[in-house]
């Protein structure tokens, strides 16, 4: 079998990334502030928001333009730092 390699993505580029999390009062506030140390500037106008059914969840989803890998595997690192957040699309 062999092994594919992953697309490569050309940088910089518009970078939609998904946060799930619980619905916690913390998480909206919390996320944005590491999206802003990682993406200063980011179009806050990008933003969804979208409750689960049952309201025990939230995601997210944010665009920013993503400038390399090593922002995204540290912008992904405190996002799962935080403890609020479950995973990071």
């Amino acid at each position: 079998m062999v092994e594919q390699e992953p697309p490569k993505i050309e940088f910089p580029c518009s970078y939609p990334i998904k946060v799930l999390g619980r619905s916690d009062e913390r998480l909206h506030p919390l996320v944005l502030e590491i999206f802003e140390r990682h993406a200063p500037g980011f179009d806050t106008t990008t933003i969804r928001i979208k409750s689960s059914s049952g309201g025990k969840f939230v995601s997210m989803t944010i665009t920013i333009e993503a400038t390399g890998v090593t922002q995204l595997e540290s912008l992904h690192e405190d996002l799962m730092a935080t403890g609020l957040v479950s995973m990071v699309i």
